[in-house]
């Protein structure tokens, strides 16, 4: 792929977003990543039920590498960086960020992997797919 794409998805934390000790709890950023990444589908013009309905395949999270650097707090406002680095044949890579202005609270890498959404098995992403996520 000739360079980074990145996509930026803005977060208002809640406060059901926190845990007892008023920070954002560990899990609800892979809430705010997964957001980000559907969000930037839909940016490109991909739309999720089609893809499963028709297309037959779904992306699933295969793999997360999450570094937890510095924590949210309730109202804090959030920027998910997206970084696509890679699309293969039946996986595209990721490098997610998450920002509270210029401190980065979370570095995250994601590997997602296409699937047929009826057998849940590893199948090729479409040409036409990939030209939407590239064209970013």
């Amino acid at each position: 792929m000739a360079g980074i794409k990145t996509f930026s998805f803005p977060v208002r934390i809640y406060f059901e977003d926190t845990d007892s000790g008023g920070v954002v709890y560990h899990a609800n950023y892979l809430k705010f990543m997964e957001r980000a990444r559907t969000e930037w589908l839909r940016s490109v013009g991909i739309d999720q039920c089609h893809l499963k309905h028709q297309a037959h395949i779904m992306f699933v999270v295969h793999r997360i590498d999450i570094q937890y650097k510095l924590p949210a707090r309730f109202n804090d406002d959030l920027v998910v960086k997206s970084e696509l680095i890679d699309i293969g044949s039946s996986k595209i890579e990721f490098r997610q960020m998450i920002y509270r202005s210029e401190e980065m609270l979370i570095d995250a890498h994601v590997d997602i992997a296409c699937i047929d959404s009826e057998k849940f098995k590893p199948v090729r992403i479409s040409s036409t797919v990939k030209q939407a996520m590239e064209s970013l």
